[in-house]
């Protein structure tokens, strides 16, 4: 099967631009239990920017967005709550 050229560059287009989410709506209902709303909310949304992906519920499941999971602070401490 023969592929034109316009529909590999559209391939490669999706491949190095992710889908965009709302991160400020992703880190609202990642944060909502969170003690310390404004702190939580303002690293998750750094991490949302840099990973396009935020793990569901509202503590854990990492897994799901591995860069998320793998950022870490100057410390190296997870940056991502």
């Amino acid at each position: 099967m023969q592929r034109d050229g316009a529909s590999d560059v559209l391939d490669i287009h999706k491949k190095h631009h992710p889908q965009k989410i709302n991160c400020s709506q992703a880190c609202n209902r990642r944060c909502k239990e969170s003690s310390r709303k404004n702190m939580c909310h303002r690293a998750c949304r750094t991490c949302c920017k840099r990973c396009h992906c935020v793990p569901p519920g509202t503590y854990g499941n990492k897994q799901a967005c591995p860069c998320y999971a793998s950022l870490r602070t100057h410390g190296n401490r997870p940056k991502c709550p």
